[in-house]
């Protein structure tokens, strides 16, 4: 068996892992961890929020994981959320530190954060689609000065499902942005609101002509705050969500992403709302 620790991945080569080994794992709640994962060899351009790696657990197979990290970092260190869901995120959750994986990519579209240079950002997760969203989160803080108002919504089924828990207990403490925090069950002493994400998003009062929203999250999520957002004026352009297909090789050769005329790994998972809305509006499409 050739060893994880050999293999390359020239340019030319995109289907061949690049090996990093897991450098540390949190344990963010009972089916979520994050590990920072640190090249081995030569490290893969540093991703951007809102793009993917293909992650390879040797023996058992590959899955597609959004980005998690700090895009400021610059080690060469990439950082993912991964929920174990399936054989291959579980054998990614477990891994402990020292184990080594096979990374390919980054691939995919961003969320545009350069593009919304100006504007007042609006950013709304549903259970792990916080993952993806974490690092434009940072990216905006990082460059507080380039964009106006920064709204965070995040919605998980209870207290004990939210992710980066510390981490949003200092957002919502940090004056430059604003921070919703809902849940669908409460518990004794839960100080955030109850219900769904679109509760406090009906409730902003938003500049229509300068705000810039990101939405991830389940797909009826999605829709139900797109919908939102366009009520309040917004034009279907500047609301970005992350779609999610089944992606098996992140370079538009296999075809088992395709969602209509798209092929997310490449042509998302981040598309507008103009493009995402009649799609998401086809049952079982």
């Amino acid at each position: 068996m050739t060893d994880p620790a050999l293999l390359i991945s020239p340019a030319d080569a995109p289907m061949t892992p690049a090996p990093y080994r897991v450098r540390s794992r949190v344990q963010e709640n009972r089916d979520s961890a994050t590990l920072c994962l640190e090249p081995l060899k030569d490290a893969l351009r540093a991703p951007q929020p809102g793009e993917f790696m293909m992650l390879y657990a040797f023996g058992v197979g590959e899955v597609a994981i959004s980005v998690s990290g700090d895009p400021t970092v610059t080690d060469g260190t990439i950082t993912h959320t991964i929920r174990a869901v399936g054989a291959v995120s579980r054998a990614l959750h477990d891994a402990p530190v020292g184990t080594v994986v096979g990374v390919r990519g980054p691939f995919g579209t961003t969320w545009g954060l350069a593009e919304a240079v100006g504007r007042d950002l609006v950013m709304v997760a549903g259970g792990v689609g916080l993952c993806p969203l974490r690092p434009a989160v940072l990216g905006a803080l990082a460059h507080r000065q380039d964009y106006g108002r920064i709204v965070l919504i995040a919605g998980a089924r209870s207290q004990a499902d939210f992710l980066f828990a510390g981490e949003l207990d200092t957002w919502t403490a940090d004056p430059r942005i604003e921070v919703h925090l809902t849940v669908d069950v409460p518990v004794q002493g839960w100080p955030g609101e109850i219900g769904f994400v679109t509760e406090p998003l009906h409730r902003l009062a938003l500049n229509p002509d300068r705000t810039t929203a990101f939405l991830c999250g389940p797909e009826p999520m999605m829709r139900s705050a797109g919908e939102a957002l366009l009520d309040k004026g917004i034009a279907p352009s500047d609301i970005r969500v992350s779609l999610e297909r089944t992606m098996q090789c992140g370079i538009g050769w296999c075809g088992h992403c395709q969602l209509g005329p798209l092929l997310l790994c490449l042509d998302g998972p981040v598309v507008g709302y103009d493009v995402a809305r009649p799609l998401l509006a086809v049952k079982e499409l």
